[in-house]
């Protein structure tokens, strides 16, 4: 049977791919043409998707879904499929490519894709000078490179699915020289997008309706708010400057400025900021920098944006945060890219900085109220498991993880949920919750790169949500007493939160200690006992 499907998927390529070489070869002229080259795109990522449920229906009917066996084979299964569609994604590029990156910082889909399909963060494929020199044309009218800069670089300095940015020097009304960064958006893009969209939603119905718990067109439905924003680049500009506001008082975050009497919707000039990709760690080695402060400094960063701002950067990769040297505190983070950036809705904000209090105190009362607001009602009893590694019954202290025994129980309770209870769970929660919940996958991502504790993100977020708690306050009350007595209750959580960390870094301190005692012991004892054996050598010879 599975020898079967492989022939017949096979077949189903190979006719897609020779109906599509054959038009093209019929008509040359035809690759110009923005449809003929969606027909194509989207040809192909038909065969790749049906080709993936061919692959699962076949080759998962072979096993019982109770042994390992199974959990082997799919395993495998994801692998080889998640292969298959970055595969197409780097073939169809541009709208393709931004989608498999949006996928990659999704927490849900299964590790093997969101790990390959990570590696198309650092896709560049840049087009020709030509077609960039034509689309500033039309932007600011002709020979406008000369006119408009002292001078511009033909090759790109960064080339990602929808743009590619060159650094220039701009001219000024006083003739002094002034570096910028100009981001140029590909031509074609705003059909391309309503094109593949719509394939990718008709492809998420064919999914779902081929596996009846496997609902993805919540996936779609997000990803196409996010690239609808992105295209437009006086959109960007101005979450760029409400973001440059947000963080103008915090010297270790630094957010160019923009340039509009040289920006449109197709082009975005803003100020040249230097650095390096956040995730350079041989660079931060290089420089003193510890990676642990990048962490630490970078956690604090989301953490404010999502607790006290209300006002998210949704596409923190390494790509767009960049480590400069340049500040006296030895550094600062950049940020950059801004086109998929969340206003958060305040009665949400709150609520989930409640939630982040109850975790960290392990309410679990509170967070099943919490719960029940955001519509999950049974399934918050998994937020403490998504959001710090615990169970909402376990007994151990924030940062630990869990215990041997509630991995096991954990793993017994999860065999019982099914696809269907997974899709139910992401089509209840509220946009703002997948926001912040992909951008906390980012952020957890980085962070495990850099080898720093978990605790680094955990106080951050226990800390923003105290501060974020605290201006509710405002709101509540008219009177000047009943916003200071409101303070001072968030105050004295942040006390206990700091030294319920304060008592977890010194257990933690304590066992590190113990730990190297004992192998330093071990170590000691060895060297005796050589020692000890080379001196009764020569008399056992004897």
């Amino acid at each position: 049977m599975v020898t079967r499907h492989r022939i017949f998927n096979k077949h189903l390529i190979t006719a897609a791919v020779t109906a599509a070489v054959t038009f093209q070869t019929l008509n040359p002229n035809s690759t110009n043409s923005p449809f003929i080259n969606s027909i194509i795109r989207s040809t192909r990522a038909l065969t790749t998707i049906i080709s993936t449920i061919i692959d699962y229906k076949y080759t998962l009917s072979c096993f019982n879904l109770s042994t390992d066996e199974y959990r082997l084979a799919l395993t495998e299964l994801h692998l080889r499929s998640a292969k298959r569609i970055l595969k197409m994604c780097e073939a169809n590029k541009g709208i393709y490519i931004k989608a498999g990156q949006f996928v990659s910082g999704v927490k849900q889909v299964p590790k093997e894709y969101s790990t390959l399909l990570s590696s198309l963060q650092d896709q560049s494929v840049p087009y020709k000078f030509e077609v960039i020199e034509h689309v500033m044309n039309n932007n600011f009218g002709p020979n406008s490179l000369s006119e408009v800069f002292l001078s511009f670089d033909e090759e790109p300095i960064a080339a990602a699915s929808i743009a590619q940015v060159h650094r220039a020097v701009l001219r000024n009304d006083q003739d002094v020289a002034v570096e910028v960064a100009v981001k140029v958006q590909y031509p074609g893009l705003k059909f391309q997008m309503k094109f593949d969209v719509l394939t990718m939603s008709l492809l998420s119905k064919f999914v779902g309706w081929s596996f009846p718990g496997y609902r993805f067109q919540w996936i779609v439905s997000e990803f196409e708010k996010s690239i609808a924003s992105e295209l437009d680049f006086i959109v960007e500009g101005k979450n760029l400057e409400r973001i440059r506001e947000n963080f103008k008082d915090n010297s270790m975050v630094k957010v160019p400025n923009v340039f509009w009497d040289f920006t449109t919707r197709q082009v975005l000039t803003m100020e040249f900021c230097g650095g390096r990709k956040v995730d350079d760690l041989d660079f931060m080695k290089q420089r003193g920098i510890s990676e642990v402060k990048v962490a630490k400094t970078l956690a604090e960063v989301v953490a404010e944006m999502i607790f006290v701002h209300g006002f998210v950067h949704g596409d923190l990769h390494p790509g767009n945060i960049l480590v400069s040297p340049e500040r006296k505190n030895g550094f600062c983070l950049v940020l950059l890219d801004f086109g998929v950036c969340k206003q958060l809705d305040e009665d949400f904000r709150l609520k989930y900085c409640e939630l982040w209090e109850a975790l960290v105190v392990m309410d679990s009362n509170k967070i099943q109220e919490i719960g029940e607001y955001f519509g999950v009602g049974r399934y918050s009893r998994y937020f403490p498991v998504i959001f710090t590694g615990r169970t909402i019954d376990s007994k151990s202290s924030i940062g630990r993880g869990m215990s041997v025994e509630e991995k096991k129980n954990l793993k017994q309770e999860l065999k019982s949920l099914k696809m269907d209870d997974i899709s139910s769970f992401m089509e209840s929660l509220p946009t703002d919750f997948l926001t912040v919940l992909r951008t906390d996958g980012l952020l957890r991502s980085l962070i495990s790169k850099f080898g720093a504790p978990v605790t680094v993100r955990l106080l951050a977020y226990a800390e923003y949500a105290l501060y974020g708690l605290s201006l509710k306050a405002d709101s509540i009350s008219d009177s000047a007493l009943g916003v200071m007595l409101f303070r001072f209750k968030i105050g004295l959580r942040y006390v206990q939160v700091r030294l319920l960390f304060g008592i977890l870094g010194l257990v933690s301190w304590l066992e590190s200690i113990k730990h190297t005692s004992t192998r330093r012991l071990k170590d000691l004892l060895a060297s005796a006992g050589y020692v000890v054996r080379n001196l009764y050598r020569p008399l056992l010879i004897a």
